[in-house]
């Protein structure tokens, strides 16, 4: 499973990618309209089933921290479509200017991987709900919007595009997901290189026997708190 990740083939040999990857896609699409009426179904009945679950994390967060419950976060969507992620605030009010007094350590890492494994902008709850991956819940809302899928690579930030290089068309060519392939393995586990392998990966071989894997793998990974940060 290794894919150049690097842009260095020539002009024709790129289009050629393009022009197999879309008909690779428009051959799959009988099974991605079916994916899409799975993920109506499935996220609107959690999103009932886990009402309970919302309120509890709500207050939580209320009681330790000023600020508001959830956070909504712009990623790139499907064919570059700016889309605004949710999810529960995890971190303290002003987490973006505590950026600016990062250790020069933590400032690599940040630009490495976007993100901290020791983050101290993130809060006692932020913490729970980021282990056991609760703080994801509501992107159930943009799963039944359509922004994304509840299988997908995860969507990513601008920035992050640059590093997929010629294969930035074929990461974007899918619905992004609340969980994938990259994340049910390793998830934070992984370097950001072998990230780019897995979610490309999983775009050359979507399929329903795909999503079953990666849907039972990612509860098992959520069960045993396995990659989470």
């Amino acid at each position: 499973m290794n894919i150049d990740i690097v842009n260095q083939e020539p002009v024709n040999t790129q289009t050629s990618l393009k022009l197999r990857e879309r008909q690779s896609i428009k051959h799959k699409q009988p099974y991605l309209y079916f994916k899409r009426g799975i993920d109506i179904v499935l996220s609107s009945i959690a999103l009932v089933l886990l009402s309970p679950v919302f309120l509890i994390i709500s207050i939580a967060i209320k009681l330790e921290s000023k600020g508001p419950v959830f956070f909504g976060h712009k990623r790139i969507g499907k064919n570059g479509k700016t889309i605004k992620i949710y999810k529960f605030r995890s971190m303290v009010q002003n987490a973006e200017d505590l950026i600016k007094k990062f250790t020069p350590e933590q400032m690599k890492e940040y630009k490495e991987n976007y993100k901290l494994t020791d983050d101290p902008r993130v809060t006692k709850v932020g913490k729970f709900i980021r282990k056991t991956s609760l703080d994801e819940l509501p992107q159930l809302i943009n799963i039944i919007k359509g922004d994304l899928s509840i299988i997908g690579p995860r969507p990513v930030i601008a920035e992050e595009l640059e590093k997929y290089g010629h294969n930035m068309d074929k990461f974007l060519s899918v619905t992004p997901g609340l969980t994938g392939y990259w994340a049910a393995n390793g998830r934070s586990n992984t370097t950001y290189e072998q990230r780019m392998e897995m979610e490309l990966y999983y775009v050359d071989n979507i399929s329903f026997k795909m999503d079953l894997k990666v849907f039972f793998k990612t509860i098992e990974s959520v069960i045993k708190k396995e990659g989470a940060i």
